[in-house]
């Protein structure tokens, strides 16, 4: 990306359903595909990365997704997904809330998007009262990690999550 670039985000609405459930399996695939057996790989998708998840997901008052677009280009190249916190925390607070998903697609990845996501993503949590906030990240995404910390998130656990039959070890970040 150069200067002239213009990078703009949106709310999302049950209409971008499909692209979002493309971009989802995209960005998952990038980041993580070649940890899984192919059957594993393609039963999470089925589960999490589906057209039918996202509309139900972008439903719920609950629950804010915003995409991220390249200059004029209709297609979305990333996006956050906040909400409630839905973790496995010991002694949840009510009011808790979570960093769902966060992806942009690898090519435009170095170029601050997770960052301009995520500064979204929380003031929408800010805006709803969620506080602490969580994030579920994969405990060998240092890169991940990093973005977190930078926004004040420590490890405060872990615990597994499955992909297919695949189980991987998470850990839990709070501020």
């Amino acid at each position: 990306m150069n200067a002239e670039t213009q990078v703009r985000t949106r709310v999302a609405s049950v209409a971008d359903s499909a692209a979002l459930a493309q971009l989802g399996a995209a960005t998952f695939i990038e980041t993580f595909g070649t940890m899984y057996q192919a059957t594993d790989l393609t039963a999470f998708l089925a589960d999490s990365r589906s057209e039918e998840v996202y509309a139900k997901l972008l439903r719920d008052p609950q629950t804010h997704v915003r995409l991220a677009f390249l200059d004029a280009k209709p297609e979305p190249i990333g996006y956050i997904v906040v909400g409630p916190c839905k973790l496995p925390v010991a002694n949840l607070e009510p009011t808790a809330g979570e960093v769902r998903e966060l992806y942009v697609l690898a090519e435009y990845q170095k170029h601050k998007l997770g960052t301009l996501l995520m500064v979204e993503g929380l003031q929408w949590l800010q805006s709803q009262r969620r506080t602490p906030l969580y994030v579920g990240v994969y405990s060998e995404n240092l890169g991940a990690q990093r973005l977190y910390a930078r926004f004040g998130f420590n490890k405060v656990g872990e615990y597994y999550f499955p992909v297919g039959e695949h189980i991987d070890r998470e850990f839990i970040l709070k501020c």
